[in-house]
């Protein structure tokens, strides 16, 4: 079994195409700004996260309300350079609401929000993996 991608369930898809293309800087699969689905993909390695308008898969699963409440996910990415990255993306639009910071003895991360609220962390390890 093979992770292929994480999907955030988005009611304003274009902002978060938006977002996730132009803030983050992640490369789009196909180019549907207007949704309802889309794949974004790092540079590095084979996980993408996707987005998918809500509705949709409210018809789907008949379940889901209109809108989300709380933080329900967290997607984390690691550049390859921390304070870099996260001066790109400020200048970019994104507003940080933590860090870059110190998170434990290992590690350094920066926290933003999508424009959905999704919780987004990027993240730089201090010391190697044992």
């Amino acid at each position: 079994m093979e992770l292929t991608q994480v999907r955030l369930l988005v009611t304003d898809f274009a902002a978060c195409y938006r977002f996730y293309a132009e803030v983050l800087g992640l490369n789009p699969q196909s180019g549907a700004s207007e949704g309802p689905y889309e794949k974004f993909s790092p540079q590095a390695g084979s996980a993408g996260i996707a987005l998918q308008e809500r509705t949709t898969m409210a018809a789907t699963l008949g379940e889901l309300g209109d809108t989300a409440s709380g933080h329900r996910s967290l997607v984390v990415l690691r550049p390859d350079d921390l304070d870099v990255c996260c001066e790109r993306i400020v200048a970019r639009g994104a507003v940080l609401v933590h860090g870059p910071a110190p998170m434990t003895e290992r590690m350094r991360a920066a926290h933003l929000k999508d424009p959905e609220g999704n919780l987004v962390e990027l993240q730089e390890w201090l010391l190697p993996r044992a």
